[in-house]
Formats: C-alpha cells, structure tokens, sequence
C-alpha cells in the first residue's frame, strides 16, 4: 500500500481480535472536454497537497495515478482516508486542467498514454511489450492483516472460490474505444494478457508458495513477485492478505462496502482455518469460467454456483456470500453498515449498470465521463 504504515496490522489484530483493512485505488486521467485519457500524472503529481503524497503514487502509465489508505479497523477511518484523498486528488486534477475517474478503463478512444519513466517499467515493456495498448487499466487492491505467512497461504485457499462473486460486484468498465464491449468489466478481459494473471492456485504450504514464485520468475513469466498478479496473494511489503480481482470502483461507498466484504471473507476464512474445516478445492478451470462470467455480466446477469459449477442469478448468489459472511461482519461492527450499502447497489446497480444508463439516456460518452467525474469526487 502508498502511504506510511504507523502500526503492523497483526500487532494490531493481536491486541483486539479484529482484522485490520486497508484499500488502493487507481484512476484514470482524461480530458475534461472528450473524456480521452491524458498523459498527466507529472502535472497532477504537482497539485498535490504535502501532506498527501506519501499516499499517492504514480502508476504503470501517465495516465494513470493511485492512492493508498491506511490500515485501520474501522470502516469509518477507511471512509474518511478515501474520500479525503479522492477530493483531493480531483481537486488537483483540476488544477492541471484534467478530470479524476474511478473507472476500470477509458471509455473513449485517443492515443495510447506512454508508460511511465522507470526502470522496473522499461524491464516489463522491454520483456512483454505493451499487452494493453489501452488508456490505462485500474483496479482495486483491498489489504487484510494476517498474523503469520502460514495462515496467510491457508487463508487463500479459503477464499479462491468466492472471489468471483467479489469480482461481479467491482465491475465499472463496460464501454472502450467508443463502444459497448458487451461486458460489464472490459478492464478483466484486456488485464488478462498478462501472463501472471490468474485465479490463486491451491496451495500445499508457504513453501509452495514461494516455490512456485521463484519457477514463474525464472521461467521468464514474471519479473519479480511484485508481479505475481493471482487474484489473491500474499503481499510482498506487508503482513497482508492481498485480494486484487476487481475494477476500482466508482464511488467510496462502493470501496467501502467491498473492503468490508473482503475482510469479512478474509475473517471467515480465518475462522475456518482455526477450526480445522477444510477450504473448498475449486476446480480452476470452473474458477476461471466464473471469473469469466463475472467479468461478463456483473451484478445485472448470472453467476456461475462454484458449489456445483450451475448458474444463478448474480444477486442471488450475492445474498447468499454475504449471509455466510454475516458472523465476521457482526464481529466487525460492519453489518449495518453493509446492509445500507447493498441496498444501494441493489437499487443503483453496478458501475457498470450505472454507466450504461447514463449513456442511454444521452447517448454520449462524455456524460458518462461527467457522471464517473461526479461519482469519484463524492
């Protein structure tokens, strides 16, 4: 995560049983009059105020900038962090004379952004190529405290078979290049060709762990374990659970609601380990397919049961995931709060729903962009 970690978040767990959450997001640049993506992140990286650019980082392309929250236990401190580095960052958005959006991927077409200036960058381009010749890709990274890499590895194979579901709710790219893609998260499909990306496989230890990271790097399909793009892995810098399947989402009380989400599914997970109940062995193959149809239709359509590989309404399986993590959220205090927020999205649809409506009412791209603008700042 950007940003300075005060207190590690197992010594934190320790000392009072709760699990520590914390959130990074990527946003997209754009011209405020077309919606086409910029190249400037150096200009917004100006604007920013002191004492926030300890939380806030360039990304893979000038077009690109990202946040960090602190860890906390409280949703309320994660709300607070995220809305006051969102405003900011709008704010000096538009000081530079672009506009900030929590966007999966630019919805219109224009001139690919260059990667930034870095030498770990020019390694990944140098190897690989730009696989995503696009504006500029952005997710949502949501951190866990875990008390030992141990745990953190069983605690993955927890939650591998439930991360489709999360990954419906995240949707928030459905046009590029102009056009509808016919998905709900175009970003998934073009993130995808990178060679590291995958559902997390089912792991024998933490010994498995870093041996399958050391073969990835010397067969050449990664640079180094900040690369290992598994849907969930281990964090590289922090004693975290770190879950990454989704499109950043539009507003914070979506990131909200999914970082409470995640680390009601992270507890859950941990609770399951402590009591010996073994994790579901998922076939991979039906993860991806579930992944795939998440990326597909969203919350709006079908979802694939990974109990029983039969599809059901996405809302419907939803209900269900977040009645199993109801414990973990009541022990959290999270359980009020994340039933006002799925009656939100209930009632306002995804990102996804959110933009195609705009765009059949207007039939324009950049009332889109207007209203991504409007939902990022709050």
């Amino acid at each position: 995560m950007t940003g300075q970690v005060a207190e590690a978040p197992s010594d934190i767990a320790a000392a009072t049983g709760l699990l520590t959450v914390g959130v990074e997001e990527e946003f997209l640049l754009v011209d405020p009059h077309t919606g086409a993506a910029v190249p400037a992140v150096d200009l917004v990286m100006e604007q920013v105020p002191a004492e926030l650019r300890g939380q806030v980082e360039r990304e893979f392309q000038t077009s690109q900038i990202e946040i960090g929250s602190p860890p906390g236990l409280e949703l309320s401190s994660i709300r607070h962090s995220l809305g006051v580095l969102r405003r900011a960052l709008s704010d000096a958005a538009e000081r530079a004379g672009v506009r900030l959006l929590a966007i999966g991927t630019g919805p219109v077409d224009g001139p690919v952004p260059p990667v930034v200036d870095k030498p770990r960058f020019d390694l990944m381009i140098e190897r690989f190529r730009l696989l995503v010749p696009g504006p500029g890709n952005n997710g949502m990274h949501v951190h866990v405290g875990v008390p030992d890499p141990d745990t953190g590895v069983q605690v993955l194979n927890h939650v591998r078979p439930w991360l489709p579901m999360l990954h419906a709710v995240t949707t928030n790219s459905p046009f590029s290049g102009g056009e509808d893609t016919g998905y709900a998260s175009w970003r998934s499909v073009e993130w995808e060709r990178w060679p590291s990306v995958a559902p997390t496989p089912f792991l024998e230890s933490h010994e498995h762990y870093q041996r399958l990271i050391r073969q990835l790097i010397s067969s050449g399909v990664m640079l180094d374990e900040g690369m290992l793009y598994w849907y969930a892995r281990l964090s590289a810098k922090y004693p975290t659970v770190e879950l990454r399947i989704g499109d950043v989402c539009p507003s914070v009380d979506d990131a909200v609601l999914v970082a409470a989400l995640v680390r009601a599914l992270v507890a859950t997970a941990m609770a399951d380990v402590e009591a010996g109940r073994p994790a579901l062995q998922t076939d991979h193959h039906l993860l991806v397919g579930a992944h795939w149809r998440a990326a597909h239709d969203g919350l709006e359509g079908e979802a694939v049961d990974v109990t029983n590989g039969e599809l059901r309404p996405a809302w419907e399986l939803l209900d269900r995931f977040v009645e199993r993590m109801r414990p973990a959220l009541e022990e959290h205090g999270d359980w009020a709060e994340v039933t006002d927020l799925l009656g939100g999205l209930r009632r306002h649809g995804s990102g996804a729903a959110r933009q195609r409506a705009v765009f059949e009412r207007t039939g324009r791209l950049t009332d889109v962009v207007q209203d991504v603008a409007r939902q990022t700042r709050g």
